[in-house]
């Protein structure tokens, strides 16, 4: 399915990156548990990875779950570890299928370990594809992944590894995680809040962004296509 946008192909950005955000109050809104907005924001991600594809986007990033989402209710964490699971035990073939690459970002190590090793496994199988990376932020904070790119600077530094002269933009931007990618051209954030909530704060230095008042459960292929359609028409100078 070739979906339509106004957008050129040498138009589309090379990186939408989404912060998935309102499934709480879209099951608030309708009296249902919370749990079942985390559902159904996790089918809406089948749906936007295929918008990417057909609009040929090659990286898309999407806010799973923040380092600080463990402070949520316990019941809540379990629930959503559970969608995780059921997400990797589901999909991953699906999406070996169509070519994409799947990553994860962010402290594996508060995540349980039968999910660390599932996501070893489903980037292992896919890392020969080409056709999209699609890279999930979990436990993921930016402050976080900043202070960690640092301490490892610092150590190669302390191991005579690196001089500390010798550490600039490109040097730092090749320890951070997201190393494989290039910065997102353009962020999504649904919901209507207007914040980046501690998102790829080294890596949206020149984004361009686009807040929407939809829920994210809501969220569809025409969504998707507004944003880039607004992006397209954004004059993008980098400061100059």
């Amino acid at each position: 399915m070739k979906l339509q946008t106004t957008s050129t192909e040498a138009s589309i950005p090379k990186h939408v990156a989404i912060i998935m955000d309102g499934n709480g109050r879209w099951a608030k809104s309708r009296g249902l548990p919370r749990a079942v907005g985390h559902k159904k924001g996790a089918e809406v991600v089948k749906t936007i990875v295929e918008s990417a594809l057909s609009l040929n986007v090659k990286y898309l990033t999407l806010f799973g779950f923040s380092s600080e989402n463990w402070n949520r209710p316990a019941d809540e964490v379990i629930d959503l570890m559970s969608l995780l699971r059921n997400y990797l035990s589901k999909e991953i073939n699906n999406l070996d299928k169509k070519g994409i690459v799947f990553k994860v970002i962010g402290d594996r190590n508060r995540l349980d370990p039968d999910i660390v090793e599932m996501i070893k496994q489903s980037e292992f199988l896919t890392r020969g594809n080409t056709e999209l990376t699609l890279t999930l932020a979990l436990s993921y904070g930016g402050r976080r992944a900043i202070v960690a790119a640092a301490q490892e600077l610092a150590s190669q530094v302390y191991r005579k590894k690196l001089n500390l002269n010798d550490i600039n933009e490109e040097v730092f931007n090749g320890v951070l995680e997201t190393k494989t990618c290039p910065d997102p051209d353009l962020i999504i954030r649904t919901s209507g809040e207007k914040r980046i909530s501690n998102f790829m704060l080294w890596e949206c230095a020149y984004s361009e962004f686009v807040f929407t008042d939809t829920l994210w459960p809501d969220f569809s292929h025409s969504d998707f296509n507004s944003a880039i359609d607004e992006f397209t028409n954004r004059n993008r100078r980098f400061g100059a």
